[in-house]
């Protein structure tokens, strides 16, 4: 994902390095840069196109987080029909983005942007559903180590050739027991 930053002083998304350290000068980088050319408007709004741009997220997906309630719906359209975002969208997606590296499901990020919708901060039901991914990755491990050891056992009596008289009956005597038959 991009480095984006959201001035919430003026409302427009600017790339990295954060508007900030722009302002303030910071020796070595750039000036900040914004989406529009519109420099001065207050609650400038972002096409779906350049929100894509800004996330990496195909418009697509933007689409449909918005159609399954993870983002906003947008009531406001440009002239030409676009939706138009807030540019605090870009955090929500980074957000949204970062719970999916984490191994959480939309429904379950669904749920914590709901909390911070209502104005909370969601990190202690962050930190459980963590927690929770952290005991089924424990649980997955214990028996993929239990069906390792079975493997090892199978192909420690391994034979390319088995000297069964029950070829016809079985597909490969090597891992069929006498207890499947």
């Amino acid at each position: 994902m991009k480095d984006y930053a959201v001035d919430s002083e003026v409302g427009r998304v600017s790339a990295s390095p954060p508007l900030a350290l722009a302002k303030r000068g910071t020796a070595g980088h750039k000036q900040a840069r914004t989406t529009h050319g519109a420099e001065n408007r207050v609650h400038q709004k972002l096409k779906i196109g350049e929100v894509a741009s800004c996330s990496d997220i195909p418009v697509k997906t933007i689409r449909y987080y918005e159609e399954i309630g993870l983002l906003v719906p947008t009531t406001t359209r440009s002239e030409s029909g676009y939706r138009l975002f807030n540019p605090s969208v870009i955090n929500r997606l980074a957000f949204i983005k970062r719970a999916q590296s984490l191994g959480l499901s939309l429904s379950e990020i669904q749920e914590l942007l709901k909390v911070h919708d209502s104005g909370e901060l969601p990190c202690g039901a962050v930190k459980q559903h963590l927690l929770l991914k952290v005991e089924a990755i424990t649980q997955q491990i214990e028996a993929l180590e239990i069906l390792k050891s079975e493997l090892l056992g199978v192909l420690s009596g391994w034979q390319e050739q088995p000297a069964d008289n029950r070829i016809a009956q079985t597909i490969c005597p090597n891992i069929q027991s006498l207890t499947n038959e």
